[in-house]
């Protein structure tokens, strides 16, 4: 959904979120990105030293702009997204480690 400058999404488990297939982060450049848990579990991935945060439903996550990051999800897994709604690969950069 797009309102204004804002995107909210949801997104639910594909082989880009596995754990065992992600092989980059990513950093918006112009805009935070939030997310929140809605249920089954999920991580994200922060910073080029790959410190984890387990997530917790109903609890608010904030990666600032400029931040390397991931969102790792469970097959069971639903989370809410808002970011700016002009958020692309023009303004994003990525790490590949592998």
């Amino acid at each position: 959904m797009h309102f204004e400058s804002w995107r909210v999404a949801i997104a639910n488990f594909g082989e880009h979120f596995d754990e065992k297939r992600y092989n980059y982060l990513e950093r918006h450049l112009l805009t935070d990105e939030v997310f929140v848990l809605l249920s089954g579990e999920a991580r994200l991935v922060i910073g080029c030293d790959f410190s984890k945060t387990e997530m917790r439903i109903g609890n608010i996550y904030n990666v600032k702009k400029g931040v390397y990051h991931a969102l790792l999800m469970e097959q069971d897994a639903k989370v809410l997204i808002v970011e700016n709604h002009n958020t692309s690969r023009d303004n994003t950069e990525y790490y590949y480690f592998r």
